[in-house]
C-alpha cells in the first residue's frame, strides 16, 4: 500500500506517493520536481488543491492537477494499493497505470520509516 500526502514546494503544491511503511522524505521531493525546499502542506490547502479529506487524498483524480512523484520502489510491485478518494477506500492497479492516470514521474521519494 501506498500513501498520498501533500507538500508546498517553493510556494506550489506537489503531491508524494510513498510505501505506508515509510515517510516523505521532502528534500527529494522539492529535488524531484526541481524545487528547493518543501513542507507539508497546510491539510486545508490539501483539501482545497485535491477536493478530498486528509486522509482520503487520492494522487488520481483531484479538483487541481498538481506535480506528482511516486516513489520508485513502485517498480517492485505487480499492483500496488493505493487511496481512492475517502478514508479507508482503495484502488489496486499496475503501476505503470498508476503513473500514467496521474501524470506523475518516479525518484526516491521515501525515507525510512
Amino acid at each position: 500500500m501506498f500513501k498520498t500526502l501533500v507538500a508546498d514546494v517553493d510556494g506550489r503544491l506537489a503531491v508524494g506517493v510513498v510505501p505506508v511503511s515509510g515517510g516523505l522524505d521532502l528534500k527529494a521531493l522539492a529535488a524531484a520536481v526541481g524545487g528547493k525546499r518543501a513542507a507539508m502542506a497546510d491539510p486545508r490547502d490539501a483539501e482545497r488543491a485535491t477536493g478530498y479529506v486528509v486522509g482520503g487524498i487520492s494522487p488520481l483524480g483531484g479538483r487541481k492537477r498538481l506535480r506528482t512523484v511516486v516513489d520508485s520502489s513502485v517498480a517492485e510491485h505487480e499492483t500496488v494499493f493505493v487511496s481512492a478518494g475517502r478514508r479507508g477506500l482503495q484502488l489496486e492497479l499496475a503501476p505503470d497505470d498508476l503513473l500514467r492516470a496521474a501524470d506523475a514521474i518516479t525518484a526516491p521519494i521515501a525515507a525510512p520509516g
